[in-house]
């Protein structure tokens, strides 16, 4: 038995895959969590080495005789998260992850500096938005000025786990793209924003690297670290959402995913760049060479945690109690921003439960409410994708959510698109699996290696799974949405 190794460093927990590619199976899995440290004022980070002990914790948890069964690594890694070195690779500060929303102050002192938004458009294709890294750098210049100037690379989640397995400093276009500072139409860093933060910042990112130019192979301390063979090599790997892709196979234009997770993501292949003036729709590059047009919400199965908590429900009996309450929950509708919000733009906002009455005002409302805002997020970014002339024919789901029938059942029923789910749950890491799996060929010179593309196809299309249609209730949810979207444009004021 062969098998390429995905390593997903997720915000909750890191997982590894061992896929035997032979025969198209996983083979062996491992996973260990990690904190969150967050407060008040919209912070949110971690350690960066709690990613690392997690991979060895998780590596741990697959036998000896499977790691050694390895011939090449990928990695993912949760976006946007600024991991700041010194000349010598040490980490100098806390890690601010996606969901930090401390930086908004910088993102407008950034903007206002670059010349607004429209200059931004036109020569990046994305705003500057407090999900992204470059106003975490800003925030360290200004809060942490000797650290700053000690400062001397930077890099994102997988880029940090990449310069562990290897020792390189490197940063591929997808994950690049998410930084705010990458043009995504020619994939190179605009220098002029870059310096809006500071001169010397251009100096201290890598230059972007195409998928076949690799990020290195394992070194032999890695080796010993992780318990996997020496001198294998590793891909460029990507952003979660980017290796997501690859895992359930939106590689080419008309394929979309939509993930539940901590936040909610929905994302399409494109093959040339997608820019949305209205900013709903963030314009990032693929890990593929392509681009991958992606809606992100920060608060998915984040809105359920709370709710569930709230009444003290476990997961195993949310859909049973909430399979029976009609579309829009009895007219109750929850905007779940309980971490602030990325689309709308709303950083300081907070979370709502709206339209209760006497009559409906009960647990199995709220919960099947604050399920059903999540894929109403989504269908904003749908209505988005197909303004911009991009047309779903069928929806991938992945994430937690995905995992619960009526979740799944809702995201039919809302879109107006069927749904199908993946032929393996942990999509992230088995595409950071599949990317390696074709670096490897291409790292070999191996003669008439085809597109990422056509490796991505032959392992996630070769399983039929349960394609969801939209059911009878769709009628009753565009009402929902309404109140959804109206509650929206009511509260907008208040959070501005």
């Amino acid at each position: 038995m062969k098998t390429v190794i995905g390593i997903d460093v997720g915000t909750q927990s890191t997982k590894v895959v061992f896929y035997d590619y032979e025969n198209k199976r996983i083979a062996a899995t491992g996973s260990a969590s990690h904190d969150i440290l967050s407060r008040d004022d919209g912070t949110s980070e971690q350690e960066a080495s709690w990613w690392i002990s997690a991979i060895q914790e998780s590596m741990s948890r697959v036998p000896g005789e499977i790691r050694e069964t390895a011939v090449a690594v990928g990695v993912s890694g949760q976006q946007h998260g600024f991991v700041p070195l010194d000349k010598d690779g040490n980490v100098l500060y806390r890690v601010k992850l996606w969901n930090d929303t401390s930086t908004v102050a910088e993102c407008e002192e950034i903007t206002r500096a670059f010349g607004g938004e429209d200059k931004l458009f036109q020569q990046v294709g994305n705003l500057i938005l407090p999900g992204y890294t470059a106003a975490k750098i800003l925030w360290l210049k200004k809060h942490q000025a000797d650290l700053f100037a000690r400062m001397a690379h930077v890099l994102l989640p997988h880029d940090y786990v990449n310069f562990v397995l290897t020792g390189e400093y490197s940063m591929e276009y997808g994950d690049a793209s998410g930084t705010g500072l990458l043009n995504i139409r020619d994939r190179s860093w605009n220098a002029e924003l870059c310096g809006v933060i500071d001169p010397k910042l251009i100096t201290m990112l890598p230059e972007p690297r195409a998928p076949g130019d690799g990020a290195g192979t394992v070194s032999g301390e890695a080796a010993k670290r992780f318990g996997i063979p020496r001198g294998i090599p590793v891909s460029t790997g990507g952003g979660d959402n980017m290796m997501a892709a690859l895992g359930t196979g939106t590689v080419r234009d008309g394929q979309v995913s939509m993930s539940l997770g901590t936040s909610g993501t929905l994302f399409a292949f494109s093959s040339k760049p997608i820019i949305d003036s209205a900013g709903t729709i963030a314009a990032f590059c693929s890990s593929n060479d392509g681009w991958l047009p992606l809606l992100c919400t920060m608060n998915c199965t984040v809105a359920t945690e709370q709710t569930r908590k709230l009444f003290d429900v476990d997961v195993d009996q949310l859909d049973a109690l909430v399979g029976s309450v009609p579309p829009g929950s009895n007219g109750v509708t929850v905007l779940p921003f309980f971490t602030g919000e990325r689309v709308p733009n709303l950083p300081f906002a907070r979370a709502s439960i709206m339209g209760l009455s006497s009559t409906n005002t009960g647990r199995e409302n709220i919960l099947k409410a604050s399920m059903e805002a999540a894929i109403y997020g989504m269908r904003l970014g749908l209505n988005s994708l197909s303004e911009l002339g991009l047309s779903a024919r069928q929806i991938t789901l992945t994430g937690g959510g995905s995992k619960s029938r009526v979740w799944r059942q809702l995201a039919a029923d809302i879109t107006g698109v069927p749904v199908r789910l993946p032929n393996f749950h942990d999509s992230a890491a088995l595409g950071a699996a599949l990317q390696a799996l074709w670096y490897r060929d291409v790292f070999e010179n191996t003669a008439g290696v085809s597109s990422m593309a056509d490796y991505v196809e032959e392992h996630t299309g070769s399983q039929e799974t349960e394609l969801i249609e939209p059911g009878k209730n769709r009628d009753g949810y565009q009402e929902g949405y309404e109140h959804y979207a109206r509650y929206i444009e009511l509260l907008t004021p208040l959070y501005k």
